[in-house]
């Protein structure tokens, strides 16, 4: 099943996210069928920021069950949840959480007794917030605060996403959740890639900095993608994380230079590989130009299959030619290794006191499209 979201005009001639819809695979990917409509959109609506996640545990009394969520722009960025019992052919009216959050780039991981936890970004990129559904879909509660999001807009007029969370779950039910943050930069001017985690679905550890490079390098750190290898857990999690970086966060606006990097945990992120360049580098400059910036995404996904982690991400292959872009999505179709240099952990770091962002967030509640 992949997810998709419907854009049109609307009545000023701007793009509006007018339908969020699912396309279906029987065979494996091999073919699809057309777009079913998991949810429409409204006078006054527009829909962005949709993902999709199906409960494969046996034993969970709501397995088999797919889960969606978007947000409504036109309501504010209003959260909303949809879930499918009959592999997305049909969908259930839209829901809200009790509070009617606001927010933005939310992920339903499902834990093996059917509970679903949804870390999301709030609306103006203070925060990152999670929900959560103990009854299959049904209700959901009121956002819980994870940790402010103190965040450093980077430099090279790059579309960033503002911080979004990307989130996964471990065989145990364990949900890592991370973001680009400064607050263990002094005076925020570049990001690390930070995480907190949750047991009991309610309590959040303290934010940990993911060791990629010192906390005093220029290199700047954004748009992860956590994966996490679902046959393990605990002590002995692998976990995957993609994203992308400047090696000088101090570029300038048509300077800057993009590399893809990966970096690997084998213990649940008490320690991490060093980092190890996949991708790149190539020009910002290379990439569309949007609204936000020149963009080669909102958010990018990590994924374990066959005990190795898979990512997909843009990469320019060369300038643009008469407004044509050379922007392929790429991966390792090996797989993504870990690099030779030691593993490290963060025990010793500490946020810089007081940190906050060193910029106000470019999002501003303005849809990330």
């Amino acid at each position: 099943m992949a997810s998709s979201l419907v854009l049109d005009e609307d009545a000023s001639g701007a793009p509006a996210g007018a339908a969020v819809v699912v396309n279906r695979s029987t065979d494996g990917g091999l073919t699809w069928g057309n777009p079913v409509n998991v949810a429409v959109a409204g006078p006054g609506n527009d829909y962005d920021k949709n993902w999709a996640a199906c409960d494969n545990t046996p034993t969970s009394p709501h397995y088999g069950r797919c889960y969606h969520t978007w947000d409504d722009f036109g309501d504010g960025d209003r959260m909303l949840f949809s879930f499918s019992d009959d592999g997305g052919l049909t969908w259930s009216p839209k829901q809200e959480t009790a509070a009617r959050d606001v927010g933005l780039g939310g992920q339903p991981v499902i834990q093996a007794d059917g509970d679903v936890i949804v870390p999301f970004g709030d609306a103006f990129g203070r925060s990152i917030l999670s929900t959560r559904s103990t009854d299959g879909g049904l209700t959901w509660e009121a956002a819980r605060v994870i940790a402010a999001n103190i965040t450093h807009p980077v430099n090279g007029n790059l579309r960033d996403g503002g911080g979004l969370p990307s989130a996964e779950i471990d065989g145990a039910g364990k949900v890592y959740v991370v973001w680009q943050d400064c607050r263990f930069r002094r005076g925020c001017k570049t990001n690390d890639i930070v995480m907190s985690t949750s047991s009991d679905r309610v309590a959040w550890s303290a934010v940990q900095r993911i060791p990629l490079d010192s906390a005093t390098s220029g290199v700047d750190h954004f748009l992860p993608g956590i994966g996490v290898d679902v046959t393990t857990s605990g002590a002995t999690a692998k976990l995957g994380l993609t994203h992308y970086f400047y090696r000088n966060g101090r570029c300038g606006k048509r300077s800057c230079e993009l590399e893809v990097g990966y970096s690997q945990s084998n213990d649940g992120g008490a320690t991490w590989s060093g980092l190890k360049t996949v991708a790149g580098p190539f020009l910002t400059t290379s990439a569309p130009l949007t609204t936000h910036g020149y963009m080669v995404a909102d958010y990018i996904s990590t994924s374990w299959s066959g005990g190795k982690a898979f990512s997909a991400f843009p990469v320019a292959d060369a300038a643009p030619v008469g407004g044509v872009f050379d922007l392929p999505l790429k991966s390792e179709l090996a797989g993504l290794t870990p690099g030779t240099t030691a593993f490290t952990g963060s025990t010793g770091d500490h946020p810089i006191r007081g940190a906050a962002g060193d910029h106000a967030s470019p999002r501003s509640h303005i849809p990330l499209r």
